[in-house]
């Protein structure tokens, strides 16, 4: 696996868990994960969120950890990489009107690259127009972006993930396990304990 890399695809305010946990678990599966942010380079910090479920109609945000990203935006060429993973929070709602990411993402499904994107990270696949015909999941308030992009919605628990094909999807934060494992499958890895 060392000679596999993964793309992370983030921007200021993006979820905590989303970020950090896919960040360090796959490396410690020996993947090589870079973390790029538009218009910033690798040494450049962007800030990260945490949502929480409390009982209100929505989650609630707090301040994260600041992150460090290890790659520059652009130099990203995606024939470079394996997979590309999109975390949620606020960020996608920012990144997806960032023309180049668009076009990365859109190169990933062309190449039929492994795609995983959780809660929000949805609205960037909606607007890159790779959710057409394809059946995914996300935060629920993201649904209708789904459906307008042309997929279909599915509703699951927010621990658990969908994969279809090279699409892995998750809902929320919770789903880490289930969403992480699918990217893994997808990606071929065997871990043996």
């Amino acid at each position: 696996m060392a000679d596999k890399k993964i793309l992370i695809l983030t921007g200021d305010y993006v979820e905590d868990y989303e970020m950090m946990i896919p960040f360090h678990a796959l490396q410690m599966a020996g993947y090589t994960v870079h973390a790029v942010c538009p218009d910033k380079k690798a040494g450049d910090q962007i800030a990260t969120s945490i949502h929480d479920f409390e009982g209100d109609q929505t989650y609630t945000e707090k301040k994260g950890h600041n992150f460090t990203l290890n790659a520059t935006f652009a130099e990203v060429n995606s024939a470079d990489y394996d997979a590309v993973l999109i975390p949620g929070g606020r960020a996608p709602e920012y990144i997806r009107l960032n023309e180049r990411v668009i076009a990365i993402v859109r190169e990933f499904a062309q190449a039929e690259k492994p795609i995983a994107a959780i809660c929000h990270g949805l609205q960037v696949l909606a607007a890159a127009g790779v959710l057409k015909g394809r059946t995914c999941t996300a935060y629920p308030a993201c649904g209708p972006d789904v459906t307008l992009a042309g997929g279909t919605y599915k509703e699951i628990p927010l621990d658990e993930a969908h994969v279809e094909g090279n699409l892995i999807t998750a809902p929320a934060w919770p789903a880490q396990p289930a969403w992480l494992r699918g990217l893994l499958d997808v990606l071929g890895a065997k871990i043996e304990l």
